[in-house]
């Protein structure tokens, strides 16, 4: 391998299950830590199994593969837990009726995780090796090799710039219809994009707001031409075209938004009580590209549902997943791919069975 490869902008290591919650402020406190990030030991740096990413995916990962005894490693990244980390409330993860803060949701994943023995580092990755075993990542340019490794790096949402929409996560603005359009009923909300996810997004948040105004920079829409057809016709969507964002308007929340024309430039303030973001995501692939298969949007490609073309690579969550893109989706990936690799390490002769799951 080419280490000048370790010169290259690290990945953010995120996974998204699910974009920013929104009515309560914005939370972004860290993660805690059991110790100074790094393996204490020289051997530390050996592992069965290592994971990269520490969102839903990469920490339900963690704990499966630690109670099989495969004493992870997760490189977790200087950001760990993922979007959920710029999460407030979480309502629709199963066995918190009375929701939960997205940061403290990761804590607890994180803390389960260790109890079982699993080690994080808490830099981002640099570059991987997976010509060979074992496999090897860098981080902060110290080299780490695995047996196996489950890349569990996420997806970020593509944001439009803006300060004032950075200032506002999770108090009127999302990426996340889905997550967070349970909160707008009955409030008048904007979404910005022009392609098949902006047209899905407006379409669902009519279940509960009483107008959504669909903005794009350009005369026409990208998306598919049924979806274009359910927005243009629905009665709770108006469309503003060649028109951009110029700032989200608020001090504690989305009160909102100022227009500008794109073809004349003149500007013009809409009250609207949430933000949309619907212009894509990318996905955190740049360190796999040289081994890993992408499909035509940069998302890695599993086959037989966790593992890749390299025999002993796995891959988990919003990674790969474009469609669902949902924490628990995530978590459930995670699952998949920490029995997987555990399945694959004892046909190996590397580790003995552990558990009971079926074959």
């Amino acid at each position: 391998m080419d280490l000048t490869k370790l010169g290259l902008p690290a990945i953010s290591i995120v996974d998204d299950g699910a974009p920013a919650d929104l009515t309560d402020e914005r939370t972004t406190v860290p993660l805690k830590r059991g110790g100074d990030g790094a393996p204490s030991d020289s051997g530390a740096k050996r592992t069965k199994l290592l994971i990269i990413g520490s969102g839903p995916a990469g920490l339900t990962a963690a704990i499966y593969a630690a109670r099989a005894n495969l004493e992870p490693i997760v490189i977790g990244g200087y950001a760990p837990g993922g979007q959920l980390m710029i999460t407030s409330d979480v309502e629709n993860y199963p066995g918190f009726p009375e929701g939960i803060q997205g940061p403290e949701l990761m804590q607890k994943f994180r803390e389960q995780a260790e109890r079982f023995g699993t080690r994080f580092v808490d830099v981002d990755v640099d570059a991987v090796d997976f010509s060979a075993r074992p496999f090897r990542a860098w981080a902060e340019k110290v080299e780490y090799t695995a047996d196996s490794v489950i890349v569990a790096t996420g997806a970020s949402a593509l944001w439009l710039g803006l300060d004032s929409e950075t200032r506002l996560r999770g108090r009127g603005v999302s990426a996340c219809a889905t997550c967070d359009g349970f909160f707008f009923r009955g409030k008048r909300v904007a979404v910005v994009g022009g392609g098949d996810t902006a047209l899905e997004e407006a379409t669902f948040l009519t279940r509960f707001a009483t107008e959504v105004v669909l903005l794009h920079r350009r005369d026409r829409f990208r998306g598919s031409k049924i979806m274009q057809e359910r927005a243009l016709q629905h009665p709770k969507i108006s469309v503003r075209w060649n028109t951009e964002v110029a700032d989200v308007l608020g001090d504690e929340k989305v009160e909102g938004l100022r227009l500008r024309d794109t073809v004349d430039g003149n500007e013009v303030d809409e009250p609207v009580e949430g933000l949309f973001v619907a212009i894509g995501y990318k996905p955190n692939t740049d360190a796999f590209r040289d081994w890993l298969d992408v499909d035509d949007k940069g998302y890695l490609i599993v086959t037989d549902e966790t593992h890749t073309k390299v025999d002993g690579v796995f891959i988990a969550g919003d990674v790969h997943d474009h469609r669902y893109r949902q924490a628990i989706t995530a978590a459930a990936d995670g699952c998949k791919a920490a029995i997987d690799a555990e399945r694959w390490l004892e046909a190996q002769g590397i580790t003995e069975a552990a558990t009971a799951t079926a074959w």
